[in-house]
This record gives C-alpha cells, sequence and structure tokens, in this order.
C-alpha cells in the first residue's frame, strides 16, 4: 500500500523555466533535475547519462526500482527506451509528485508507478525484488541520512535479485562521500565501482550482488543491444567513462 504523506511535512520545490529548459529547484544554487524543452526524454545533465551505465551490467532488466522521482528524467528515459521493463519509483515529497505532469512524467500503468513513500522504508521491506535499483533521493538539505547509512545499503543488497545492480549518486564534494562508497562497499562484498563525472560534482556508484565486478567486465566489452540506436548514441561517452573508470579499478587492483 502506497504512504501517505503530509504535504506540511516537505519543502515545496519550484520550477525555472528558460527559454530552452525547465528545471526543479529547492534552491537557485542546485538543480535537482533539468529538461530539454525541445526534447523532454533526453537526459539532460551529465549525471543520469553516467547513472545509464547500469545497462552495461544489466541490459535487459526485467524490473526497476528508483528512489526519487526529481523531474523523472532517468524515469522517463527507461520507460520510453526500455518498453519490457517495468518501472516503480519512490518518492517522499507529495510537492515533487504534484509536479510530474510539468516535466512529462509518463502517467501510471501496468508498466509505470510513481508510489509516495520512504525510499529507505520501502527497500527495507522488499515487497519488490528487482534487477535494478536506482538511488538519486537528494531534498533540500541532501541526501538524507537514511539513504546513505550502513543499514540502508545492507537492504538495498538484500532487496536486489542475484546479479542485481545498485546504482547510487552522491555529491563528491559531501564529507563523508568516501564513508558512503565504502559501506556500499562492504554492502557488496567489495563488488563496487564509483564513477566521477567531468566536472568532479557527483560521484556515481555501481554495485553488483553476486559476482565482483572484475567477474562483469567482460559484459563491458559489448554494446548495450537493449537500447536503440537513437537512445544509446548520446550515452557513447558516459558509457565510455564507467568503461575506463573499472579497467583503471582493475588495473590498481
Amino acid at each position: 500500500m502506497p504512504e501517505t504523506l503530509d504535504p506540511a511535512q516537505h519543502v515545496k520545490p519550484y520550477v525555472y523555466e528558460s527559454l530552452t529548459s525547465k528545471a526543479l529547484h529547492f534552491s537557485i544554487s542546485e538543480i535537482q533535475s533539468r529538461m530539454r524543452l525541445a526534447d523532454p526524454y533526453a537526459l539532460d545533465l551529465e549525471y543520469t547519462r553516467l547513472m545509464m551505465g547500469f545497462v552495461l551490467f544489466h541490459p535487459q532488466p526485467k524490473q526497476i526500482v528508483m528512489i526519487g522521482l526529481g523531474g523523472g528524467s532517468l524515469a522517463k528515459f527507461c520507460h520510453r527506451h526500455l518498453p519490457d521493463t517495468h518501472i516503480q519509483v519512490v518518492e517522499i515529497n507529495p510537492h515533487v509528485i504534484a509536479l510530474r505532469d510539468e516535466f512529462h512524467v509518463p502517467p501510471d500503468s501496468e508498466r509505470f508507478h510513481v508510489v509516495p513513500g520512504d525510499g529507505a522504508r520501502y527497500v527495507r521491506l522488499r515487497a519488490r525484488r528487482p534487477d535494478v535499483l536506482v538511488v538519486d533521493g537528494f531534498g533540500p538539505d541532501g541526501q538524507p541520512a537514511r539513504l546513505c547509512s550502513q543499514r540502508f545499503y545492507d537492504d538495498c543488497a538484500e532487496m536486489l535479485q542475484p546479479g542485481g545492480v545498485l546504482v547510487v549518486n552522491l555529491h563528491r564534494g559531501h564529507r563523508h562521500y568516501d564513508v558512503f562508497v565504502d559501506r556500499i562497499q562492504r554492502s557488496f562484498g567489495g563488488g563496487a565501482l564509483a564513477v566521477e563525472d567531468s566536472d568532479g560534482s557527483n560521484g556515481i556508484v555501481f554495485a553488483c550482488k553476486g559476482y565482483t565486478l572484475d567477474k562483469a567486465a567482460a559484459g563491458l566489452l559489448r554494446k548495450p543491444t537493449s537500447l536503440p540506436p537513437a537512445a544509446a548514441t548520446p550515452l557513447q561517452a558516459a558509457l565510455a567513462r564507467v568503461k575506463r573508470a573499472l579497467e583503471k579499478q582493475r588495473h590498481a587492483g
């Protein structure tokens, strides 16, 4: 059952629109999500393209769970370009959910749902066992502590199907960034890879359940055939960045 959320307990974001884009903000200094007006389903921010690197490890997921909706960039992209995948998005802020139409987030359907609720609690209850778990839950004060605790990452590992992939977006400049990465490593028995975006603002961490990233390396030599060329081409630079990070980690080890 979806949780009943009290809007009074959550900060209301606002939408800033320019001639070319529409962005979701809690403050003017930080963009939560950005959408191109000319191409609403494109992944406009680099970190979102990096997060799609999960297709290198799990190219055809049957089920994806996402913690954090924001402007729905990843949810929209996966809904459009992975037509055989069921997607559940958990969002704690009802004000964010209320803006879904502003950002062209698809309506709920048989294979796509936005669920109001606490992402940490949702993962702990493990009502679903996804192949891919995407964690991009940020609020006005950054990433909530409950979404980067050791217990949460342990719960993520338990929730995933064998061979499943966790993808986490972290602020690279957070004072506990290295602690968070270490926690993910611990939860997944060392099977984690951190990839920075080009300006060092975000660190995307991939963790595989049931096998190490080294064993998955052979799969990185193949292009993600699950995505059509129109979707895969804009991801090429991001996927290449993930591959280079994995090669660097393997050689360092």
